[in-house]
């Protein structure tokens, strides 16, 4: 029986899963939770009653939490990439940036993105100022690691968990407060991850849903 993942492609958090699942080349079913396919939308909430997605779905167990989900893949389905290192240290620092790139750059986001879905000037306007100052501390903390000569991904030459994280965090933060032209390295480390091959399918199967992004959602990427 393949995987099964329930989430939907312009979610921030479900691409980071599928960008591990596209690393790897692991086959799944996606099941979009959309209100068109009512039979997903029970079946995710009968098995998560807390109603946040993704879930991934192996066999008769269901695991949920972005990060854990990832760390999952690679116990149960290993491949090639290995989105973890095996030296317990390294692999702290890779969860470090993980945890910073969810909490610190997505977490803002989202904040800008709910006050906008309110409808309410005052609160949208409140939380996109909040936002801003905090993607800000995020963008100045991030450029000063990316420091020049260091390896091309967050946590060191291999791609990882840290920039399955970074990749969503960072494509919808710069439509949220844009990265500014003086943070160059930052600048280069979005521009890597969107032409990372399992980075880009995962946007482009978020294409179709741009329209959803309350903030409007730009052309450039």
């Amino acid at each position: 029986m393949p995987l099964v993942l329930y989430g939907h492609p312009f979610s921030s958090y479900t691409q980071k899963v599928l960008i591990a699942l596209h690393e790897n080349a692991i086959p799944f079913e996606f099941r979009c939770l959309e209100p068109d396919q009512p039979e997903h939308m029970a079946d995710w909430m009968k098995r998560w009653p807390l109603r946040k997605f993704p879930l991934l779905l192996d066999g008769g167990r269901e695991v949920v939490e972005t990060s854990i989900i990832i760390e999952y893949l690679q116990l149960a389905h290993p491949g090639p990439v290995r989105l973890l290192p095996a030296d317990p240290m390294a692999a702290l620092d890779v969860r470090f940036l993980d945890r910073f790139f969810d909490l610190h750059v997505m977490t803002p986001m989202q904040h800008a993105v709910g006050g906008a879905l309110t409808g309410d000037d005052v609160k949208c306007k409140e939380a996109r100022a909040h936002a801003e100052e905090k993607l800000q501390l995020a963008y100045e903390w991030l450029e000063a690691k990316l420091l020049p000569g260091r390896p091309a991904w967050a946590a060191g030459p291999d791609f990882t968990l840290a920039d399955c994280a970074a990749a969503p965090s960072l494509f919808y933060a710069d439509w949220t407060h844009r990265i500014p032209e003086t943070m160059p390295l930052l600048r280069a480390y979005r521009a890597r991850l969107l032409a990372r091959p399992s980075v880009a399918k995962a946007v482009d199967g978020g294409r179709p849903y741009r329209h959803y992004f309350p903030l409007g959602a730009p052309d450039r990427d």
